[in-house]
């Protein structure tokens, strides 16, 4: 935003700040919090504090303190903007994904040559991981974890390493708590902290780097959530109508030690399901109105049982029944994309469809939390800092959200 733009908003910015940072009980620290979220509105190329603090025309030591020293809860801010958030959006789904933060040196918490979809390559970068409320016309993240790869794990590094590591824990100020764990575990964490405080995803929807693994997609189970996930086409499963027979003692030798039943050895890859329905069973499906007009494809709908040791079984002992979904247009010679999902058999193709490609809303919601309000920006060195500093982030975006979604208001184009 211009100045001029902010100014015709302020008003409602400090209603906004006055709500949000609530569980902050100092006044100073509330007036600090909408300081930073008016520096992180206003145009700018670095959103860093520095750059901040010369267009806000406040002293940036301010800005510092109380984004790495300062005392308050980040996790209660976080609670009420996602509160208010699924309030504002009205989620049809939630979406997980992580981002990377490329970075230069080795003294920015959890940063380490690593893999980051968004980059498309392994970088020097940092993860972070977020959970994000989704619509087709708008969305907003509900909660952020950092990534700590197990270079920066002092339990998991060698004896001969772990004093470097806990000494570049403790200048970034690491919680002892805090060790590497995969990133499905972080986004299982983010949900049962957000249904503490009674939030529960209507659906959730992730690509291949968290539906390919089956210890996710069973945390889920377990907790009664909903999901459609992309997956790769060489996962197993059998046919919906494979059931499995009683493990039979011969009285010889050892009892087996697994009373479960078991499976013909029948289960193929998710490709080869595919191939086999044929495209003579493609449907067409629209699934929404692009920049560059309606957006269709072709796509199989099947129902089968996902196989693997992994894979948790019903109470009956029955692996359970799932959707799976391909993308196979026309003009493609083999199916593009995978999709698994626990949602009802009842549930149309269509909505099937429109649910698997709602991801589309957080590259989306990346590129303005990066390039207009400065997610990666952020220049400290801290753990809480950069907790801090994509909460407030977070807050600004909820902001935006907000103006756009009011009719009444002078929102940002």
């Amino acid at each position: 935003m211009t100045p001029d733009e902010l100014s015709v908003v302020r008003q409602r910015l400090e209603a906004f700040g006055a709500d949000v940072f609530t569980p902050l009980v100092r006044s100073d620290q509330r007036a600090k919090g909408e300081t930073y979220l008016r520096g992180l509105l206003l145009d700018g190329r670095r959103k860093s504090m520095q750059p901040m603090a010369d267009r806000l025309g406040v002293d940036h030591q301010g800005l510092q303190q109380f984004v790495t020293t300062s005392t308050w809860d980040t996790t209660a801010v976080r609670m009420r903007l996602a509160r208010r958030a699924v309030e504002v959006v009205a989620p049809v789904a939630w979406v997980v994904d992580d981002t990377g933060f490329p970075k230069d040196g080795k003294s920015s918490p959890g940063v380490a040559r690593q893999y980051s979809g968004t980059l498309g390559k392994v970088a020097n970068c940092q993860i972070g991981v977020s959970v994000h409320a989704v619509t087709d016309a708008a969305s907003c993240p509900l909660g952020w974890r950092l990534f700590l790869p197990t270079s920066w794990d002092d339990q998991a590094v060698d004896k001969a390493d772990r004093p470097d590591v806990v000494a570049r824990r403790g200048r970034c100020g690491i919680p002892a708590g805090e060790h590497h764990r995969p990133k499905w575990s972080l986004v299982v964490e983010m949900l049962d902290e957000l249904a503490e405080h009674g939030l529960r995803p209507p659906l959730l929807a992730a690509d291949a780097g968290y539906g390919d693994n089956s210890q996710f997609r069973s945390a889920l189970d377990e907790r009664s959530i909903d999901y459609i996930m992309q997956v790769k086409g060489d996962a197993l499963a059998h046919r919906s109508d494979v059931q499995p027979v009683a493990r039979v003692w011969s009285g010889r030798g050892r009892p087996p030690t697994r009373t479960e039943p078991r499976y013909p050895k029948t289960a193929v890859s998710l490709a080869e399901h595919i191939r086999a329905a044929g495209r003579a069973a493609t449907e067409t499906i629209t699934w929404r109105e692009g920049s560059k007009g309606t957006m269709s494809s072709q796509f199989i709908f099947l129902r089968v049982r996902p196989a693997g040791h992994r894979v948790a079984r019903d109470t009956d002992g029955t692996l359970p029944e799932r959707w799976l979904i391909a993308q196979w247009p026309d003009d493609q010679p083999e199916p593009v994309k995978y999709w698994l999902s626990s949602l009802p058999a009842t549930t149309s193709h269509a909505d099937l469809i429109r649910y698997g490609k709602i991801r589309w809303r957080i590259e989306h919601d990346y590129r303005e939390l990066k390039t207009g309000l400065g997610l990666d920006h952020f220049e400290g060195r801290s753990f809480i800092g950069w907790h801090r500093h994509v909460t407030l982030v977070t807050a600004a975006h909820l902001f935006i959200t907000e103006l756009r979604l009011d009719p009444k208001a002078a929102a940002p184009a």
